[in-house]
């Protein structure tokens, strides 16, 4: 497919330079750092006439040395370098926020595809007016792009700037693909180490964790166990040595103990059946509508809410989605809505569920649901702990095995999310369950 005729045709730029060649070869024996590489490459770039200004951004990549970069927000890490002789400026100036970076709509859908040169902005077609006007604020003429983009992913971008009219050398073109390639191949090779490392380290703190869980359940089944044993033992002695009278006293006195006792390990068996039903579902990963999900969920909330005379509002959108496991959407939400309504004042009060989207730490676009209450709230000290197995805070005349939290926050770890809350002792909490908006790229 031919290019624009505003963009020039780079497909046969020639050979790299022996500077660029042997720079390539640097990178990709992983001497230097990432952004080192980068760095290095822009140096490289400036020692051509035609180059005023280089500026590389990085969505996906921290920088090992931040110093020079400057950081937008949550989103991205520029940097700029400009030749000695030039006054040409394009990276917004620290501490500006990410509404400050270039967006170049046009260009950048152009980038991300494949390398890409850019002429003059005087010949950019009408539907370039947002980069012609970007590219003028700027003082840029002509520029040349190219985006870190692998299976789909972009880790990045670098583009290299002119006050200058005109087509590119074919040097400084090939220069540009050729040390760019080999930066995205760096980048490539660094994010399949990093998740070998995360998936090394997240096995170990499964086994802990699974070691933790075991143990603690081990010691919550064993509480009400002895406590039936012991009172049944009582009981048994009274009707073999007692009196009928005694007996039913016993009852009376014993009985309820052993009802609570078996309340109690009922609700744990049932809180690990069903975590163990919704880990083990066999139906996978799908677009889930948000507003779908959250509507079931408070159909299944309206009577023990009305019983708590507390009122649950529905803010969710209907167009919001996420990339998860619907059952495991489902359990997490009937989990934080539950507590915000099994936990609220006695004389009632609102609970208000809201969906934002938002950029994970990755780039990766994120789904926040949030379960916002105004009841009572928790201590900073008993925030510490609320995600723990078995850790309740509620009276002890509220029905619960202390699993929910802990239960959920695994359920969403398993779809790539997190279950996350904030509380103000007397003034409610929330409690939020994030989840990917879209499928990874390149997986199925």
């Amino acid at each position: 497919m031919n290019p624009p005729a505003t963009l020039q045709d780079i497909t046969a730029s020639g050979p790299a330079s022996q500077e660029a060649a042997a720079l390539a070869e640097v990178i990709l024996a992983g001497a230097i750092s990432v952004d080192e590489a980068i760095g290095r490459t822009a140096l490289h770039l400036l020692t051509s006439p035609r180059v005023e200004a280089v500026i590389a951004a990085l969505t996906s990549f921290a920088p090992e040395d931040e110093e020079g970069w400057v950081r937008l927000g949550g989103r991205a890490w520029v940097r700029e370098w400009t030749r000695p002789d030039s006054d040409l400026r394009v990276a917004p100036p620290p501490g500006a926020g990410p509404e400050s970076a270039l967006t170049m709509p046009w260009l950048s859908q152009h980038v991300r595809s494949a390398p890409a040169v850019l002429v003059d902005r005087e010949l950019l077609p009408a539907q370039a007016e947002q980069d012609r006007f970007e590219l003028e604020r700027i003082g840029v003429r002509s520029l040349a792009g190219f985006s870190y983009t692998h299976g789909g992913e972009m880790y990045g971008s670098m583009s290299a700037g002119s006050r200058t009219a005109g087509e590119w050398p074919d040097q400084v073109v090939a220069d540009l693909k050729l040390l760019n390639s080999a930066i995205t191949s760096r980048m490539t090779l660094e994010r399949s180490r990093r998740a070998l490392a995360e998936a090394i380290e997240a096995g170990s703190e499964a086994q802990l964790a699974y070691q933790q869980f075991f143990g603690s359940v081990g010691h919550e089944l064993r509480t009400p166990l002895a406590a039936v044993l012991g009172y049944t033992e009582v009981l048994l002695d009274d009707a073999e040595h007692g009196t009928p009278e005694l007996v039913a006293k016993g009852m009376l006195r014993d009985g309820p103990v052993i009802v609570r006792a078996c309340e109690q390990l009922l609700s744990v068996v049932d809180s690990l059946l069903g975590a163990g039903r919704t880990l083990s579902e066999d139906d996978q990963r799908q677009h889930v509508s948000v507003a779908d999900a959250v509507a079931d969920v408070v159909h299944w909330h309206r009577t023990p809410a009305r019983t708590a005379e507390v009122e649950i509002f529905n803010e969710v959108e209907p167009d919001v989605t996420v990339w998860a496991h619907a059952a495991g959407v489902r359990q997490v939400l009937t989990n934080l809505l539950g507590n915000a309504v099994t936990h609220h004042h006695p004389g009632g009060g609102t609970v208000h569920l809201s969906a934002q989207r938002l950029l994970g730490e990755s780039g990766r676009p994120m789904v926040r649901i949030i379960v916002r209450d105004d009841g009572p709230g928790l201590a900073p000290e008993q925030m510490e702990h609320v995600f723990e197995p078995f850790v309740r805070f509620a009276d002890r005349d509220t029905k619960g095995s202390g699993l929910g939290l802990s239960i959920s926050r695994t359920i969403a770890e398993r779809d790539g999310g997190a279950v996350r809350g904030e509380s103000h002792h007397g003034h409610g909490s929330t409690f939020w369950l994030e989840l990917p908006e879209e499928e990874p790229s390149g997986r199925s």
